[in-house]
């Protein structure tokens, strides 16, 4: 029997079938000696197949190949990875400049992850409601600078419902991925999105400004208009995984494209003579908060740096 993962408590797994029903599924132990390098071997989006046992209890038995997936270094393990959800058509970033603030490390991390396995994303940079002249302007600059690599940019409230009108039909018939830190609107955006879901959530801690978990678990959704949404926790850090070196500036669609122009064709843009890269972020093309995005991520190709929890 087949179907697909559409919720993951940790112990348990609800799988979708093929006719149409909710089965609660386990894992066998074999998952975690296939050298299967993560804490979660099977993901929201999988599909998979299952075997029922005469005691009713359903076993998957087998994982389908992914088309992608979205991965992150698992939080104190420094040589496993965390998978968010897999065979996705398009991620939605959900991003705040305040009440939590989202880093542009943060977000440029994701937009990689992303790139690497070919996923399409949206930013939708939310409460705007929250924010000053100052900080609008800031947005803005944002929104240009990443609506100019492509990526569609969003200005919204979701608490006072504006800017959201053309997001069902980017979303519709897509399997979307829900991401941001917790506090950013996650869960308010799906009350939005599917009325009468009426999915908790929860106020800004005042003492950290960063936002509480209202999802601890993550679960797929099915949209009104068609397609699913799949609902994660927030996500606070986001340590890039098996990238190696030489390829992580091919997750900067600007800094790849420019990278073209440099002398050397294994340049790593870190001081080698001639530098393309280097060169327009001095004169401004490039902007400098994508290089720095770019030097962390090389950073994180030292092991040493994860050998303490992350």
């Amino acid at each position: 029997m087949k179907g697909v993962v559409v919720k993951n408590t940790g112990s348990w797994y609800e799988v979708l079938s093929d006719g149409g029903t909710i089965v609660p599924c386990k894992i066998k132990g074999n998952f975690r000696l296939r050298g299967i390098r993560s804490t979660n071997p099977i993901a929201v989006g999988d599909h998979v197949a299952y075997i029922l046992n005469t005691e009713g209890t359903a076993f998957i038995s087998e994982i389908e190949d992914r088309r992608n997936y979205i991965i992150r270094r698992a939080s104190n393990l420094s040589k496993q990875s965390h998978i968010l959800a897999a065979n996705l058509d398009q991620v939605v970033l959900v991003i705040t400049l305040k009440h939590p603030e989202t880093s542009t490390t943060f977000i440029d991390r994701f937009l990689a992850s992303a790139e690497a396995y070919r996923i399409p994303a949206i930013l939708m940079f939310n409460k705007s409601d929250l924010l000053d002249d100052e900080d609008l302007k800031r947005v803005e600059e944002l929104m240009h600078l990443y609506q100019a690599m492509g990526y569609t940019s969003l200005l919204t409230s979701v608490q006072q419902a504006t800017g959201l009108s053309t997001l069902p039909q980017l979303l519709q018939g897509k399997v979307n991925l829900i991401a941001g830190h917790s506090g950013v609107g996650k869960s308010a955006l799906l009350n939005f999105l599917i009325p009468g879901l009426n999915t908790r959530t929860a106020p800004i801690s005042a003492a950290h400004d960063a936002g509480m978990h209202t999802t601890t678990f993550s679960q797929m959704f099915q949209l009104p208009f068609g397609g699913v949404a799949i609902d994660i926790p927030g996500v606070k850090g986001f340590g890039t995984f098996d990238f190696d070196k030489h390829e992580v500036s091919h997750f900067f669609r600007e800094i790849f494209q420019t990278g073209l122009e440099c002398r050397y064709s294994d340049c790593m843009h870190l001081g080698e003579p001639h530098c393309a890269v280097r060169e327009a972020v001095e004169e401004g093309i490039i902007a400098k908060s994508r290089y720095a995005s770019y030097l962390s991520m090389l950073g994180d190709q030292d092991e040493s740096k994860y050998r303490e929890a992350y």
